[in-house]
Formats: structure tokens, C-alpha cells, sequence
């Protein structure tokens, strides 16, 4: 079978083209980093020929809705549009929970592609999965303010990137399924105890700080709108043995 990944150089793309290779499919990458613009309609379209299946987990590194959803209304029209021209069966999209629920900029474009993708011609399947363990991580490298990490406070249920790979290739594999049930770590996890934990990994002793950040998305992380609902699958390790892992 020959899978065709957009965004395949990213935290989880990489992890979905290893998965994939390792049992046994073929695969093409679309990112920039392997020369395709997802935004270039020809240059996906000679990718995505011969590809049985589709899996997008491309992303864009911003907050502002408007710059979000011209990226995903852009990217999603130009993949799905080369999908219906060479035949592929089977279109996976990776989202994330709570994004119709908890007012994010980001999320505005991951909403307009759900709906993109509920629309095309392609038959297809969409996962909602929690934040990835790497969360952490990146908020910490986003909010130091010299020798003081500042840590949010906010909700997580993070499941690891490798668990969420691992069922986009099944999904992928399985034919088509509408909505899937959402996918998370075992527990739930405070951002800012998993903060702490994450810089303590490398002996780091600077001073860290929990703070409130303000605005309506990550009030609503606080609220637990990021968390996922009943009938969620659910996948280890925890965020402390995945951190162990790291070592």
C-alpha cells in the first residue's frame, strides 16, 4: 500500500512515515522539507500519484486565526482536490480535541479543515488526539523570562506522538470512518507540574513560576475544554515515562 503523508517531517509526521515503513507500506512525503509547497496544486498532485492513502497532519506555526485558516482552507483544497484527480482512497485527517469548543486562533483553521475534509469528494477519516507529551516543552521554551520559567497553569490528558502515529497508519489501513473516537494519554496531567518536570530533566534549578496566562483559550484549558470526553481511546505511556524515555 502506498500512503502519501502531508506535514511528514513535522514532531508527528516524521513518526507516521517510520510507522508506515515499518510495516511495510510505501510512502511519499509532502512538506517543504521534501520539496513540496502543500499550497502547489501540481507539485501535490505528482506526489499523491500512485498514493492508495492520505494522511495529513501538516501544521502552521501561528495563533493568528486569519493566518491559520488561509493556510488550512489553502493546503486541505490542494491536497484534497489532487486526492479526488488521482484516485486515492482514503483521505486521514489529524486533529485536536476541543477545538469546537475553546476559542483559539489556531483552532479556527483546524475547524474550517475538518469541515473541508467532511465535504470532499474523498472518503475520509478524522482523529482528534489531545496535545502530544512534546507540549510541554514547547510552552516552556515560549515562556522564560530570563533565570524564571513561567509555567500555565492548564489541564492536559497528552498522549505520546508515537501512540497517535501508530493509529493514523491503522486508520489509514482500515478504509474509511468518518469520525473516529478521540484519542489520549492515560491521565491527566497540571501543564505546569509537567513544566517543572520537563526542565528538571536536564538538571536545569532556574526558578519556576505557575502563573494565570489571560484570554479565552487557555481559561478554557483551565476549565478542562481540552480534555477529552467519554469514549476516547486511550493510549500510554504517561507523560512521566515517556519523560523517563527521554533520558
Amino acid at each position: 500500500m502506498k500512503i502519501a503523508v502531508a506535514g511528514g517531517t513535522g514532531t508527528v509526521g516524521r513518526l507516521v512515515v517510520e510507522r508506515a515503513r515499518e510495516v511495510g507500506h510505501d510512502v511519499a512525503v509532502l512538506s517543504r522539507a521534501a520539496g513540496v509547497d502543500l499550497r502547489d496544486r501540481a507539485a501535490v498532485e505528482r506526489t499523491l500519484a500512485g498514493a492508495d492513502a492520505l494522511i495529513d497532519v501538516a501544521s502552521v506555526g501561528t495563533t493568528s486565526a486569519a493566518t491559520a485558516t488561509e493556510f488550512f482552507s489553502a493546503a486541505s483544497r490542494a491536497l484534497l482536490h489532487a486526492a479526488a484527480l488521482t484516485g486515492v482512497e482514503h483521505a486521514v485527517l489529524l486533529s485536536i480535541v476541543g477545538i469546537d469548543r475553546n476559542p483559539n486562533g489556531y483552532y479556527a483553521g483546524k475547524v474550517l479543515q475538518e469541515r473541508l475534509f467532511k465535504e470532499s469528494a474523498v472518503p475520509w477519516s478524522i482523529l482528534r488526539a489531545t496535545q502530544f507529551h512534546e507540549f510541554a516543552g514547547q510552552v516552556a521554551s515560549q515562556a522564560r523570562l530570563g533565570p524564571v520559567q513561567l509555567a500555565p497553569r492548564a489541564r492536559a490528558q497528552p498522549v505520546a506522538a508515537a501512540a497517535v502515529a501508530a493509529r493514523l497508519v491503522d486508520l489509514a489501513v482500515a478504509g474509511p470512518q468518518g469520525r473516529v473516537p478521540d484519542l489520549a494519554g492515560p491521565r491527566e496531567e497540571r501543564l505546569d507540574r509537567m513544566i517543572r518536570a520537563w526542565i528538571r530533566r536536564d538538571g536545569s534549578r532556574r526558578l519556576v513560576v505557575p502563573v494565570s496566562i489571560p484570554g479565552a483559550q487557555m481559561r478554557g484549558m483551565r476549565e478542562g475544554l481540552a480534555l477529552p470526553g467519554p469514549g476516547a481511546t486511550i493510549a500510554g505511556p504517561s507523560f512521566d515515562e515517556w519523560l523517563d524515555s527521554q533520558r
